[in-house]
């Protein structure tokens, strides 16, 4: 049993969320109101699957620079350059061993993309050994077309 104040009670939740705040519908109740106490107190098991998702770069001039891809589900697919600048390129570098992000484009150029779409508003602090740690939109949610596939370069 935890203790101190209970933030969220009568949760519903379909599993596609992002977070707990995204599980919020018209039945439950907001930050802080509640009807339990700690006898109710929830808690869960990750599956303890650490394995960073896997990478390439594609269509570019060396293995180090290209498109960037990810696999998710047994599928490759592409990630796109909202918020894409060389933060997000460096932790690609150094996820595939390619040394240091000398840049980060836009505008899928080293070419579109043709499978789906696997990431978006990818956000990295720089201390990540892998894309799949940053923060991110859901697997697979994106408002965005191949038009705006992220690419590195790295040395």
């Amino acid at each position: 049993q935890g203790t101190g104040h209970i933030w969220l009670d009568d949760m519903n939740c379909t599993g596609t969320e992002a977070d707990l705040s995204a599980c919020r519908t018209s039945r439950t109740r907001p930050w802080g109101e509640r009807n339990c106490n700690h006898g109710e107190d929830a808690g869960d098991v990750c599956s303890g699957n650490s394995q960073p998702a896997s990478l390439r770069l594609v269509d570019g001039l060396t293995r180090c620079s290209g498109r960037v891809d990810v696999v998710y589900g047994q599928c490759w697919g592409t990630v796109y350059d909202d918020d894409w600048d060389l933060i997000e390129a460096e932790v690609v570098c150094r996820q595939l061993g390619c040394g240091k992000a000398l840049s980060a484009t836009h505008g899928a150029y080293f070419g579109q993309g043709s499978g789906p779409i696997r990431l978006d508003d990818v956000r990295c602090t720089g201390t990540e050994a892998a894309l799949s740690q940053c923060r991110a939109t859901s697997w697979g949610s994106h408002n965005c077309a191949h038009g705006e596939d992220a690419s590195v370069v790295c040395t």
